[in-house]
Parts: C-alpha cells; sequence; structure tokens
C-alpha cells in the first residue's frame, strides 16, 4: 500500500518550564532461561504539569511494567537496561536507597489497580494516611493530623465517617478513592494509577473518573492514567499514548487521535468499541504477537496489519510527527513508500 501524504517535521518538543515528567529511551526487560523478554523497548515521552496522559494497550503490551519502571518498583528477574527519567529535574534512575525512598509519595506516587488487596485490612484508613504522613515528615500534632486527613477524605469525595473505618467496610469505589487519597498526601507532582476504573461498575466509575479529574483540576497534579477501556480514555486525558508490544507506536491529543488516528493498531482498537447508535460487528485484531524474546526485524506489528508492506519487514518505523503533537511510528505515512 502506498501513501504520498508529505511527511512534516513538527516541533513536539514542550516549554522545559512545563514539562514534570521525561522518559528517555527506556527499555525494560525480564530474565528467563531462554533469553531476555523485551517488555519495554526504547520507550520515550513526556508528561505537561496538568496533564492526562492515558497509556493504553492490550494485556502484555508493557503498560504497568512502564509505570512500575518510573516508580522504580520493577522487581527481579525485571530489571531496566537503558534510559533516563527525571521528574522535575530529578534524575529518578540515579536514585538509591534513602534518596529512593524519599523521592516516593513526595515526587511520584501510585494508585494501584486492586484497591482492596493495597490497602492493609488490619489498619483503619485514618492509619494509613497518618503512616504515609509520618513517615515522610516526622510526627505530627494529632488536631493537625486529623484536620489534614479530613480535607483529603473532601478532596476525593469521601464522607468524614470513614476515619475510624476498616477497608473491608467501604465499598469498591469508596476504596479506590481512599487509594487516591494515599497518592496525593504529601501532594506528588506525578501520580500513576494503573487502570482505577476496572473493577468497578459503570457508575462507580464515572465517579472515579470526576474524582481524578478533579484532583488535577485542584492541585494541578500530572497523572499517567493506565487503562484497556478506549471509551473512558476518550472522555478523561488529554493526550493518548498507545503501546504494542512493548513500544511506543502513536502519542497524540485525545481529540486527533480518535477523530484522525494513525497507527493500524490505533484504528483496530477505536473500531473495536461498541457503538450506542449503529449496530455493526466489533473490529478484531487478528493474528498473535511475535516472540517478546525475538523481536522481528523491521515493525513490531507487521504479522497483525492490514496495511503491512515490504519496507515493513526490513526498517523499523521510528516515532515521528506528522501533524502537530501527533507522533506516529508507521511507514504508510513516509513520503516516496
Amino acid at each position: 500500500m502506498t501513501n504520498t501524504q508529505t511527511t512534516l517535521e513538527w516541533d513536539t518538543k514542550l516549554d522545559t518550564e512545563d514539562v514534570v515528567l521525561e522518559v528517555e529511551n527506556f527499555s525494560v526487560h525480564y530474565a528467563t532461561p531462554k533469553g531476555d523478554v523485551i517488555a519495554v523497548n526504547d520507550v520515550s515521552f513526556n508528561l505537561k504539569r496538568g496533564e492526562l496522559l492515558g497509556l493504553i494497550g492490550e494485556s502484555g503490551c508493557g503498560k504497568t511494567t512502564t509505570a512500575m519502571a518510573i516508580l522504580r518498583l520493577v522487581q527481579p528477574p525485571g530489571r531496566i537496561v537503558n534510559g533516563r527519567v527525571t521528574i522535575d529535574g530529578l534524575d529518578v534512575t540515579s536514585l538509591q536507597g534513602e534518596e529512593l525512598r524519599r523521592a516516593r509519595w513526595r515526587q511520584m506516587a501510585l494508585v494501584p489497580q486492586g484497591a482492596m488487596n493495597s490497602l492493609n485490612p488490619l489498619m483503619r484508613i485514618k492509619d494509613q494516611i497518618a503512616d504515609v504522613i509520618e513517615t515522610h515528615e516526622g510526627k505530627q500534632p494529632k488536631k493537625e493530623l486529623k484536620e489534614r486527613i479530613l480535607k483529603l477524605f473532601t478532596d476525593v469525595g469521601l464522607p468524614s465517617r470513614i476515619y475510624n473505618m476498616y477497608p473491608h467496610e467501604l465499598s469498591g469505589g469508596m476504596k479506590q478513592r481512599a487509594c487516591i487519597a494515599l497518592g496525593i498526601a504529601l501532594k506528588p507532582p506525578l501520580v500513576i494509577a494503573d487502570e482505577p476504573t476496572s473493577a468497578l461498575d459503570v457508575i462507580v466509575q464515572r465517579i472515579v473518573a470526576q474524582t481524578i479529574l478533579d484532583i488535577r483540576d485542584r492541585m494541578n497534579v500530572s497523572m499517567i492514567i493506565i487503562g484497556h477501556d478506549m471509551g473512558l480514555m476518550a472522555q478523561l486525558v488529554d493526550r493518548l499514548a498507545v503501546m504494542y508490544a512493548g513500544n511506543m507506536v502513536e502519542v497524540a491529543p485525545v481529540d486527533s487521535a480518535y477523530a484522525e488516528p494513525m497507527h493500524p493498531y490505533t484504528q483496530l482498537l477505536i473500531e473495536a468499541i461498541p457503538s450506542i447508535k449503529e449496530r455493526k460487528p466489533l473490529k478484531l485484531t487478528e493474528g498473535l504477537t511475535h516472540d517478546l524474546r525475538n523481536p522481528p526485524p523491521g515493525c513490531i506489528f507487521q504479522f497483525r496489519c492490514p496495511h503491512v508492506m515490504d519496507v515493513c519487514r526490513e526498517v523499523r518505523p521510528q516515532l515521528k510527527a506528522y501533524k502537530p503533537n501527533h507522533e506516529v511510528a508507521c511507514h504508510l505515512y513516509e513520503e516516496g513508500i
């Protein structure tokens, strides 16, 4: 297939004063007896202050591994083999020991996917939040600490009555918002939410999503939202980053990504969203992902792409901007192909 669209080299770099997170050439491997699994492969992106970035793709594409690596939470046999992460100018990849412990929760925080499994079932909600605050800031006066915790509850839309409750006494949505309160307790510039609505019904999903938007607006915090739900992402995030087999294949403002998706994988993801206006068969992404221990030469999506060309099997496409702030790794848009 040939596309003669002119390639335009748009300047997609952001004002450095506006950038909270910079991820440069990041790679994460998992060691196995038969060779390394390449979970994240040379990924680069950035995040502006107050921006919500949606990190999306099918299961196993490297979304959560990317997030855990940014937070320096990748456990053996996983390891960061290359790259650099900076948060507000702080090189997170160089931190060790006590420096890394201090940076967590102050510079970067995680809202985990499984709220029930992440909260200590033997501690009251108030004590879990107090533990975070006092671990990083030292012993606090009881009255001031209580007021601070109750203010966090208000920020995430929780009633003050949960102050003395245990996690099992809360609903799923309340537990998830308690985890958000934990994540923002020290007002970090970066919060990563790993599928924060995946185990909730649609009504509670909306409440949690609105809580995330309220927190962003109130605190001007930057957030990475990891998920599978393309419909939810369309309503929630400012920019979309699409991953496939450990590679970043498209990064674009959310309106542009949905109106004019450029990468064939992004197009298939959007076509798989059920329509409430018309009956139509859902588009399936056929085929299987390649062996992540032995990626093919050329494009990593070549085995499942409906538009594959000879050049796709030989040359790996680079992530380039073909429209303002819209980057894609695909040969379809290169001049003369």
